[in-house]
Formats: C-alpha cells, sequence, structure tokens
C-alpha cells in the first residue's frame, strides 16, 4: 500500500517547527528520518493531513554533554550518536546497545528521538533510555518546556505522552556513573530484526536497574538488590510480564530469555572487566 495524501512542510528553525505543529495540531505528524513513519503510513495505520519534516532544522542537530547527562536534539541521526567519539565513556549503554538497531543504511538516516517518539516495545533506544532513567523533553508554542522520564513517557505499544502541540526536541540520557557497569543483550531472528526479547542493565554496587524490551507493551525496569536470589526474581519478573505468543516466539520462550539472558548479564559476563567488541556481526 501507497500512504494516504498529505501536505509537506520542511521548516528550517525551531520556532517554525513548533508553530506549523501548533496549527495544525492533531492532523500533523512530525518526520525526521521516516525510518519508523513511513512504514505506518504506507500501511495507512496513520493518516496525517500533514506532515512536518524537521530534518533540515540544524538547531535540532547535536550532542552535547551537560551537566550530569548526555542532550541528543530531535534531528540527530542515530550514526552521528554512534560516532561520537566520547559515547562509549559517558553512557556506555547507548555505545554497546547502538550497533544491534537496524542496519548502517537505517542510521543513516533514522534519529534517535524518532526511534524513542515511535515507541516500538522491542525497539533498542526506548528500552535504554528507560533503564538509564533519561528524560524526553517536549516543546510547544507556549510555556516552559516539559521534561518527561522514560518511566511516564512510554505507555503502551506506539503510545506516549506527547500532546498534539507538542515536539520532541531532544533526549537526555545520564551520563555512566562511577563504579557502575552496564551490559546489553538481544535475540531476533536476524540481526537488524527488531527484538525478540533484549535486555539491558545498569549494574549498581548494591542493585540491577534491568531493563526488559520485546515482551510487555512498553520497556519494563526493575530494581533487584544484589543480595536477593537472582533466580527468584528474575522468575518473577519473567512472569510479571504478561508474554505473548505471536509467530516470532511463543510466551514460553520470551519467559526463558527473560531468566537466562538476565542470569547472564548480572553474574557470569561481569565476573571481570571485559574491553571485548560488543558488536554483533553483520
Amino acid at each position: 500500500m501507497k500512504p494516504a495524501a498529505f501536505d509537506y512542510n520542511r521548516p528550517t528553525t525551531r520556532r517554525e517547527a513548533i508553530e506549523q505543529l501548533v496549527e495544525r495540531g492533531e492532523d500533523a505528524r512530525i518526520i525526521a528520518g521516516g525510518q519508523s513513519l513511513m512504514a505506518v503510513l504506507n500501511m495507512r495505520l496513520s493518516q496525517p493531513r500533514v506532515l512536518i519534516d524537521i530534518s533540515g532544522v540544524d538547531e535540532l542537530r547535536y550532542i552535547e554533554r551537560r551537566d550530569g547527562y548526555l542532550a541528543v536534539g530531535a534531528a540527530t541521526t542515530q550514526a552521528e550518536l554512534a560516532e561520537y567519539a566520547a559515547l562509549a565513556d559517558e553512557v556506555p549503554l547507548l555505545a554497546q546497545m547502538l550497533p544491534w538497531i537496524g542496519h548502517f543504511q537505517t542510521r543513516n538516516r533514522g534519529t534517535v528521538c524518532g526511534s524513542i517518539a515511535h515507541a516500538d516495545p522491542s525497539a533498542e533506544l526506548p528500552l535504554c533510555l528507560a533503564t538509564l532513567g533519561g528524560e524526553v523533553v517536549l516543546e510547544t508554542k507556549r510555556g516552559k518546556p516539559r521534561r518527561v522520564t522514560g518511566d511516564g513517557f512510554f505507555q503502551g505499544i506506539l503510545t506516549t505522552a506527547r500532546r498534539p502541540h507538542e515536539l520532541i526536541t531532544e533526549v537526555r540520557f545520564p551520563l555512566s556513573k562511577a563504579g557502575h557497569r552496564y551490559r546489553f543483550q538481544e535475540v531476533a531472528m536476524r540481526h537488524g530484526d527488531f527484538a525478540i526479547v533484549a535486555l539491558a542493565v545498569d549494574i549498581g554496587e548494591t542493585e540491577y536497574h534491568l531493563g526488559v524490551g520485546g515482551v510487555a507493551d512498553r520497556p519494563v525496569v526493575r530494581r533487584i538488590p544484589r543480595d536477593v536470589d537472582l533466580d527468584d526474581a528474575l522468575n518473577t519478573l519473567a512472569w510479571s510480564l504478561e508474554a505473548q505468543d505471536d509467530i516470532h516466539a511463543s510466551a514460553t520462550y520470551r519467559r526463558h530469555l527473560v531468566r537466562e539472558m538476565g542470569r547472564r548479564l548480572m553474574t557470569e559476563e561481569i565476573v571481570q572487566e571485559e574491553t571485548a567488541d560488543v558488536r554483533p556481526a553483520r
């Protein structure tokens, strides 16, 4: 199928983009890289009357280290973030996760904020944001920018807390903490496919922050104290996600992956510091 007819606007400034979004409201959709949105439009799951393309808004294309977090602008591509020289030191979970997102061709077009705005429960970037406790910054024509944490932003399959007149201008990933380690792993049918199950973990001195993607209708993050029985905690988590059977995997298999991958990420693979390249084979 092909998209329903729509108007196309290409603002050159942040203010212009916000004004157009306020003017058209629920009739408008924001597009930047289009790697998620175009598939939705082609299947006519969404039929906006106007697309507002922010890919040419240079003031929304940035990666900035600020006080305690890394800010990524709404027009910044996934490839640009992957090439950011200090990423492995500043947000190591992102550095491990980015090579698993699609393929280098799609990362050249797909944006970081676009993936988060799309809110696919199997996508890696929403999982990373939720696991680290990051924030989404939303702006409108009036009032101060609104900041929403990952827990509050993702509300279900392809559903977020963004209001019709709000533009996601940046996302904020907390910087790595001293003494913490970060790990990521996923299982997919093929490299580049959405994850059947993806796990991310922030390993602190007293607890794990374990994020699970691909099972529930949004990324789910649990705090697990390091002094509890890990097998029991992972089993409880696996059942709480209410996994469903689909054409890719059974609910039983998904629960099994949560238990097995979780144990490996939090125990076997962190016995010693690792310096190996974590990127999957292409």
